[in-house]
């Protein structure tokens, strides 16, 4: 039986606590043409390590000189809160997980050319932050890993499914789909907020999470992470709340 889908791409808005968020062009505006074209590849670009708040340091092999981005890690969004879509409640939290059998499900209904490919790139283990979506309080909850590559999402073949996508076709799909498993929760909800305030801090010091997707491209469900990014996230659920 499908799962209930994680999509939220196409016409997807801001997250409620993000009101001032500036978006130039909604995945609406662009063509699928283009969009494809665009997101060929994962984005790239430099990062500077050693920043002077961030414990976990690193010497670049370059003396010290910027270096590619590498992507390992991932952010994943999904909705708490229900939300009907063609009649179908598009709902998926963190205990919807947890109640899969062995909280174990298919990420589907991505309809974004560049999250699809992201969705490609991911490798099998890799972990990944599950981020409730579109709520009161949108940021991560958990810790999730891909058990399952990228394969044919179902749901692009099913007429009844909200997701249904009348141009796929089944001998080249469009849309992809991979496996995730629960880890575990985070020691505590880490708010977007929060993220927000570290990321505007680095901007102007070059920190970690200066360059953040979940800031830049608000929009995709589906968004990399560095190392350097994840470690940094992932600290903060030892820091008491602000």
């Amino acid at each position: 039986m499908p799962w209930p889908s994680r999509k939220r791409d196409k016409g997807a808005v801001a997250d409620k606590k993000e009101p001032d968020a500036k978006i130039a062009k909604t995945e609406e505006e662009t063509s699928d043409k283009e969009e494809e074209e665009k997101s060929a590849k994962p984005p790239a670009g430099s990062s500077k390590s050693g920043w002077k708040n961030w414990k976990k340091t690193k010497e670049s092999e370059a003396g010290g000189e910027e270096s590619k981005i590498t992507y390992c890690h991932w952010l994943l969004k999904s909705e708490p809160e229900s939300r009907l879509e063609k009649g179908v409640d598009v709902k998926f939290s963190i205990d919807d997980l947890k109640a899969q059998p062995n909280q174990t499900t298919c990420w589907d209904g991505v309809r974004n050319y560049q999250a699809r490919n992201f969705l490609r790139a991911m490798k099998l283990g890799q972990q990944a932050f599950f981020y409730h979506s579109n709520c009161k309080e949108p940021g991560i909850v958990a810790i999730v890993k891909i058990v399952k590559e990228a394969y044919p999402d179902h749901t692009q073949f099913d007429q009844k499914d909200p997701h249904y996508d009348s141009t796929s076709r089944k001998e080249n799909p469009k849309w992809s789909m991979v496996d995730v498993q629960f880890v575990r929760m985070t020691k505590r909800f880490i708010p977007l907020s929060e993220i927000k305030a570290h990321h505007q801090a680095h901007k102007a010091d070059g920190g970690p999470l200066k360059n953040m997707m979940l800031f830049t491209r608000q929009r995709l469900s589906i968004q990399p992470l560095t190392q350097e990014e994840f470690d940094f996230v992932l600290s903060l659920e030892e820091e008491k709340p602000h």
